[in-house]
């Protein structure tokens, strides 16, 4: 008890003086703490988050603010008597699930309903690792170990495995000595750490991959992590896992140097880190490199400071409505209660896209290394990056890998994940974006309908609301687009990356990407990956596409661009498959079919095949507002004349040249660009001469009354395609060819 009182008393006195340092919000206004010396900006933000061992402090971290006044309250510290207890609804453990059920998914197992061998660090009565080995009842546990015991389970039943560990899980403060050995396959057993040594079963040995018949808790636990397993879950504390260049003295974590192994001797398939710092950073890339699958632990185990974070916001603007009258603290506490799954929802959620942006750019990084050097020389800039401390690799190796078609890791794609969302954060937060009134549904989707029903006024009022657009925002747009999507087309276009993030919003708003990303995320599990990441790829070229033509064609604009072409688009996306050429129709029907013979609805398959052609949507919405023709008009030129004078056909031998430099990936971008242009000018000048003709007779009159030029370029179009010309320069030339038709 004693020492109890003292481990509080020193934790009141360091909230204290936190607090004695911050600057504090009263009726709005910033008051800077008495007796110190300012020298930075205003910054009233501060928040602790409980952690082991200090994880039953929130409610005396809470008081302390109470009696300091702090702007935040009880939000000051979640997960208190009125927060959000992570270990109950065991958030960081099921956030951490998400990452391994895409990994796995990927490799065509599915661990809800198919077995798993799994080893892992932790015990029962861990949050993390208690939670994590409760998320499917086709886990096979067969190794574990804490700071107490060891456990070996050498060919465990999953069910009977499943049910005991929910009996240790909710007998309170259990230890793997609890374990039922009756329960315990033959030859396994828990043994404590302080053994002077261990005898291995032959179903032990075979189990851990081991030959030696009698050895140390020390070696044992090695032989756990090099276990050859299908997961490798990480639920407790300490550094297990370093890169074979690395000393343990590099590492920093002293009680464990006896047990770590290299990155390189992992044999398991998959890496779950919902413990923090369980591999370096070098670890997780040699690991990777080796073929492992492996994110990051801020990637997998996010779930839980972002349940802090919403609990966090949602008591601020709930204490808007308390100090306002509209509601007792006590109603307050009662709704933080009812919306628990809302909020638990949007975490989850939220580590679900993470996992799949990694995914789709660890797909296509081979071919982004340029761009991904771009922007780390663009961080490094802003003085926000460190290679060497992130373990990213230097420019000189980035060339290399280029020059060897090999992309960046995993982890290493995490990195530039984060950093790329803060740095975007940030350009966003110093614009003037954050005030726009359209992004304010973003803060309301944020919170809990049943909250934004009653309180949603109060969004506008939120202290934090540009901050909280900001970051919503900026992981909106690097989960859907990927990590290099705004550093591109800046440094393309010569543009800030707030309009860049202006145009892509437009672009996802105005096409219905969210209706559209949402029907393919219903397909997990139901398809193969493969499928999943085709589909997903093909709305994020249209957003990327659309988003081009507004980031030139909308400047400044955003809610009143959304609302003016969003109707138009969705016309021309209902008549556009109708209105294009038979041949690329039925094209476009043979695709369809392949992707419902691989499990894809109807609906879905119709909508990825035909898609291609709304890259024009834009344009023909343009065209029809300009000339006062039908959309369906308009819609029929474009198709027509794209077919006539062979910029389809340009188009498609386009696509399939690849981008050897950042240079030649301009010129490509540039070539798209033109075509699209010189499209639009054919279909303004058929459309502005028609004079009462069809479109297809205007079109007929047109190349009629353009006879020797579209002759020439007949004749030089079958020469290029004669000598199978498939570069940019061949492009070009025949692109000039195509423009003389304009005049």
């Amino acid at each position: 008890v004693a020492l109890k009182q003292d481990v509080t008393s020193a934790y009141v006195t360091f909230m204290r003086g936190l607090l004695d340092l911050t600057d504090n919000l009263v009726d709005g206004t910033v008051v800077h703490p008495e007796g110190v010396v300012i020298l930075d900006e205003d910054d009233t933000y501060l928040v602790v988050a409980a952690d082991k061992g200090t994880a039953t402090f929130s409610d005396t971290a809470n008081a302390v603010a109470a009696e300091y006044g702090f702007w935040l309250g009880d939000a000051f510290a979640s997960g208190g008597s009125t927060g959000y207890d992570h270990k109950a609804l065991g958030i960081t453990a099921r956030g951490a699930w998400e990452s391994v059920k895409r990994h796995f998914g990927e490799m065509g197992t599915d661990p809800e309903t198919q077995p798993i061998t799994v080893v892992g660090i932790g015990d029962m009565s861990g949050d993390v690792f208690g939670n994590g080995m409760l998320l499917s009842n086709q886990i096979c546990l067969v190794a574990a170990f804490d700071h107490r015991h060891v456990f070996i389970d050498p060919n465990p039943n999953p069910a009977v495995g499943f049910a005991e560990r929910q009996r240790l899980f909710h007998l309170g403060g259990s230890s793997w000595h609890d374990y039922d050995r009756d329960r315990i396959s033959q030859g396994g057993g828990v043994w404590p750490r302080s053994a002077k040594s261990i005898a291995l079963s032959p179903e032990a040995r075979g189990a851990l991959g081991v030959e030696g018949e009698r050895v140390t808790p020390d070696e044992v636990i090695s032989a756990i992590l090099r276990a050859p397993v299908d997961l490798l879950w990480n639920g407790g504390i300490g550094t297990y896992v370093k890169a074979t260049d690395e000393g343990d003295d590099d590492v920093g974590d002293r009680v464990n140097d006896n047990l770590r192994v290299n990155g390189a001797e992992l044999r398991c398939r998959v890496v779950g880190e919902g413990g923090n710092l369980g591999f370096t950073q070098r670890g997780r890339i040699e690991y990777a490199s080796t073929g492992g699958r492996i994110n990051t632990d801020f990637i997998d185990n996010s779930a839980g400071v972002d349940c802090s974070d919403h609990e966090v916001n949602l008591k601020i603007l709930l204490g808007l409505a308390v100090r306002r009258g509209s509601l007792t603290l006590e109603e307050r506490n009662t709704l933080l209660q009812e919306v628990t799954e809302d909020v638990v929802g949007h975490v989850l959620y939220d580590n679900f896209l993470q996992a799949q942006i990694l995914s789709q750019e660890a797909q296509v990084s081979a071919g982004r290394t340029e761009a991904y050097e771009d922007l780390m020389q663009a961080l490094e800039a802003e003085g926000g990056l460190d290679r060497s401390l992130e373990a990213l690799p230097g420019q000189e190796e980035m060339g290399e890998r280029r020059r060897s078609g090999r992309g960046l890791t995993r982890p290493e794609l995490a990195v530039l994940l984060a950093y790329a969302k803060r740095s975007l954060a940030n350009a966003i937060l110093s614009s003037r974006l954050p005030d726009s009134a359209y992004l304010e549904q973003d803060a309301r989707v944020y919170f809990p309908p049943a909250v934004v029903r009653r309180f949603g006024d109060l969004v506008r009022d939120h202290p934090l609301r540009r901050e909280l657009i900001a970051t919503l925002v900026a992981n909106d747009v690097v989960n859907s687009q990927g990590i290099t999507f705004v550093s591109r087309l800046a440094a393309e276009t010569g543009t800030e990356a707030a309009d860049v993030v202006r145009a892509y919003r437009i672009a996802r708003d105005v096409t219905d990407a969210v209706e559209r990303w949402e029907s393919v995320e219903t397909l997990v599990g139901v398809v193969p990956p493969p499928v999943l990441d085709e589909l997903m790829a093909g709305i994020d070229h249209l957003v990327e596409v659309v988003a081009r033509w507004y980031l030139g064609h909308a400047p400044g604009r955003l809610g009143r661009a959304i609302e003016a072409d969003r109707e138009p688009f969705r016309a021309f996306s209902e008549v556009a498959p109708e209105m294009a050429p038979e041949s690329w129709r039925h094209e476009r029907e043979r695709e369809a079919w392949r992707l419902m013979d691989a499990g894809v609805p109807e609906e879905v398959a119709r909508r990825h095949a035909f898609q291609p052609i709304l890259a024009h949507g834009p344009g023909v919405v343009a065209v029809a507002r300009e000339t006062g023709r039908p959309i369906q008009d308009v819609a029929r030129a474009f198709s027509l004349i794209g077919d006539a004078v062979y910029i389809d056909w340009l188009e498609s031998h386009l696509a399939t040249i690849p981008a050897s430099s950042r240079w030649h990936r301009w010129a490509i971008q540039a070539t798209w660009e033109d075509l699209y242009r010189v499209r639009r000018q054919l279909a303004e000048r058929v459309l502005a001469d028609a004079d009462g003709r069809t479109v297809d007779e205007a079109i007929g009159r047109f190349l009629a009354e353009h006879s020797d030029a579209f002759d020439r370029l007949a004749r030089f179009m079958r020469g290029v395609g004669g000598e199978d010309a498939n570069d940019v320069a061949a492009m070009v030339v025949a692109l000039r060819n195509v423009r003389a038709l304009v005049g």
